[in-house]
């Protein structure tokens, strides 16, 4: 590897490193706000018809899926999850186009989607935790470059 190539891959594996915290940031920060206001949450979500065991099941699957992409750990599958979660969120929620507000809601779960599946292609690069267990990992190929 020439040294511009090093230096290539290494800027790579920074800018994913940076992307991965980015996006991980709110579902981290949402699913830590919904968890220490569970009850207020829950009885939102009531009103929709919502029950607690989806609002549990999200609450996991972004504070799960979130320390998935900021570690690099599984993050394919992770941001796999985000990026459906989105795309259910932008169709479930924001739908009403004639509030700016709620169109500016859908359009941005969609560019977070486009983001996770982008991810869940690209993988979490080399400064993460898949990368330092896909050298230690006995899996078969195939298994390994499915999870990692």
């Amino acid at each position: 590897m020439t040294p511009i190539s090093k230096i290539k891959a290494g800027l790579a594996d920074a800018m994913l490193l940076a992307g991965r915290l980015l996006l991980a940031l709110i579902f981290l920060h949402e699913g830590t706000i919904l968890a220490l206001h569970f009850t207020r949450t829950v009885e939102s979500m009531a009103v929709i018809g919502i029950g607690a065991p989806l609002v549990v099941g999200v609450i996991a699957l972004q504070l799960g899926a979130g320390l998935a992409l900021a570690l690099g750990l599984l993050a394919r599958i992770g941001a796999l999850l985000l990026g459906l979660f989105c795309l259910a969120t932008a169709t479930l929620f924001h739908m009403d186009f004639a509030s700016q507000n709620e169109l500016l809601h859908f359009e941005k779960d969609l560019a977070i989607a486009g983001g996770m599946f982008v991810l869940s292609i690209v993988g979490s690069g080399g400064l993460s935790l898949d990368r330092l267990l896909r050298h230690m990992s006995s899996l078969p190929g195939p298994l390994r470059r499915i999870l990692f």
